[in-house]
Protein backbone atom coordinates (compact mmCIF):
# COMPACT_ATOMS: atom_id res chain seq x y z
CA UNK A 1 0.00 0.00 0.00
CA UNK A 2 1.05 3.23 -1.11
CA UNK A 3 2.02 6.07 1.46
CA UNK A 4 -0.68 8.32 -0.15
CA UNK A 5 -3.78 5.68 0.63
CA UNK A 6 -2.27 5.29 4.50
CA UNK A 7 -2.64 9.24 4.98
CA UNK A 8 -6.22 9.53 4.07
CA UNK A 9 -7.55 6.71 6.14
CA UNK A 10 -8.78 7.36 9.63
CA UNK A 11 -6.72 6.48 12.71
CA UNK A 12 -9.93 4.88 14.38
CA UNK A 13 -12.80 4.47 11.92
CA UNK A 14 -15.22 3.30 14.52
CA UNK A 15 -15.03 7.04 16.43
CA UNK A 16 -16.40 8.58 13.61
CA UNK A 17 -19.65 7.00 14.06
CA UNK A 18 -19.53 5.71 17.66
CA UNK A 19 -22.39 7.38 19.96
CA UNK A 20 -21.31 7.63 23.86
CA UNK A 21 -24.46 5.82 25.42
CA UNK A 22 -25.91 6.05 28.53
CA UNK A 23 -24.83 2.83 30.31
CA UNK A 24 -21.24 3.57 29.03
CA UNK A 25 -20.88 7.22 29.93
CA UNK A 26 -22.61 6.39 33.52
CA UNK A 27 -19.86 3.66 34.01
CA UNK A 28 -17.08 5.54 33.17
CA UNK A 29 -18.68 8.59 36.28
CA UNK A 30 -18.42 5.64 38.63
CA UNK A 31 -14.51 5.08 38.21
CA UNK A 32 -14.19 8.84 37.79
CA UNK A 33 -16.34 9.45 40.57
CA UNK A 34 -14.45 6.90 42.84
CA UNK A 35 -10.83 8.16 42.27
CA UNK A 36 -12.34 11.84 42.80
CA UNK A 37 -13.74 10.61 46.58
CA UNK A 38 -9.69 10.25 47.04
CA UNK A 39 -10.06 14.67 47.19
CA UNK A 40 -12.44 14.63 50.02
CA UNK A 41 -11.30 11.97 51.72
CA UNK A 42 -7.88 13.71 52.19
CA UNK A 43 -9.63 17.16 53.22
CA UNK A 44 -11.49 15.26 56.34
CA UNK A 45 -8.16 13.62 56.97
CA UNK A 46 -6.63 17.04 56.93
CA UNK A 47 -8.46 18.42 58.65
CA UNK A 48 -8.90 15.86 61.47
CA UNK A 49 -5.21 16.08 61.54
CA UNK A 50 -5.19 19.63 62.36
CA UNK A 51 -7.86 19.57 65.79
CA UNK A 52 -5.40 17.32 66.94
CA UNK A 53 -2.64 19.38 65.89
CA UNK A 54 -3.26 22.71 67.68
CA UNK A 55 -6.12 25.49 67.81
CA UNK A 56 -4.00 28.10 65.26
CA UNK A 57 -3.33 25.14 62.53
CA UNK A 58 -7.13 24.42 62.71
CA UNK A 59 -8.64 27.40 62.56
CA UNK A 60 -6.22 27.59 59.20
CA UNK A 61 -8.21 24.26 57.78
CA UNK A 62 -11.06 25.09 58.86
CA UNK A 63 -10.93 28.80 57.48
CA UNK A 64 -9.57 26.83 54.17
CA UNK A 65 -12.56 24.26 54.22
CA UNK A 66 -15.52 26.84 54.92
CA UNK A 67 -14.16 29.27 52.14
CA UNK A 68 -16.55 29.01 48.94
CA UNK A 69 -13.63 26.79 47.41
CA UNK A 70 -13.61 24.12 50.25
CA UNK A 71 -17.77 24.35 49.95
CA UNK A 72 -17.88 23.56 46.20
CA UNK A 73 -15.20 20.50 47.25
CA UNK A 74 -17.31 18.84 49.71
CA UNK A 75 -20.42 19.03 47.59
CA UNK A 76 -18.80 17.92 44.40
CA UNK A 77 -17.71 14.99 47.04
CA UNK A 78 -21.05 14.50 48.57
CA UNK A 79 -22.75 14.14 45.10
CA UNK A 80 -19.33 11.86 43.79
CA UNK A 81 -20.28 9.74 46.82
CA UNK A 82 -24.03 9.27 46.27
CA UNK A 83 -23.43 8.64 42.48
CA UNK A 84 -20.52 6.48 43.00
CA UNK A 85 -22.93 4.24 45.52
CA UNK A 86 -25.95 4.19 43.29
CA UNK A 87 -23.77 3.82 40.49
CA UNK A 88 -22.35 0.67 42.87
CA UNK A 89 -25.75 -0.91 43.12
CA UNK A 90 -26.41 -0.79 39.73
CA UNK A 91 -23.75 -3.08 38.82
CA UNK A 92 -24.43 -5.11 41.86
CA UNK A 93 -28.36 -5.49 40.34
CA UNK A 94 -26.35 -6.18 36.53
CA UNK A 95 -23.87 -9.12 38.66
CA UNK A 96 -27.47 -10.70 39.44
CA UNK A 97 -28.08 -10.52 35.76
CA UNK A 98 -31.25 -8.76 36.61
CA UNK A 99 -32.08 -5.59 34.73
CA UNK A 100 -29.73 -6.22 31.37
CA UNK A 101 -32.29 -5.46 28.82
CA UNK A 102 -31.74 -2.31 26.91
CA UNK A 103 -34.75 0.21 28.18
CA UNK A 104 -34.42 -1.30 31.74
CA UNK A 105 -30.38 -0.48 31.87
CA UNK A 106 -31.29 2.78 30.43
CA UNK A 107 -33.83 3.39 33.29
CA UNK A 108 -31.57 1.68 35.68
CA UNK A 109 -28.59 4.88 34.07
CA UNK A 110 -30.89 8.06 34.66
CA UNK A 111 -32.01 6.36 38.12
CA UNK A 112 -28.11 6.52 39.11
CA UNK A 113 -27.72 10.23 37.93
CA UNK A 114 -30.95 12.09 39.14
CA UNK A 115 -30.63 9.59 42.39
CA UNK A 116 -27.75 11.00 42.36
CA UNK A 117 -28.61 14.84 42.22
CA UNK A 118 -31.82 14.49 44.61
CA UNK A 119 -29.98 12.15 47.19
CA UNK A 120 -27.35 15.14 47.52
CA UNK A 121 -29.91 17.73 47.61
CA UNK A 122 -31.42 16.21 50.47
CA UNK A 123 -28.44 15.60 52.24
CA UNK A 124 -27.29 19.22 51.46
CA UNK A 125 -30.97 20.56 53.10
CA UNK A 126 -30.38 17.80 56.04
CA UNK A 127 -26.42 18.90 56.76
Amino acid sequence: MSDTQRDNRPLSPHLSIYRPQLTSVTSILVRITGNALIVGAVLCVWWLFAAATSAEYFALVDRILTSVFGKLIMLGSIWALWYHTLGGVRHLIWDNAIGLELETAYKLGWGVVIGSFVLTFITVIIL
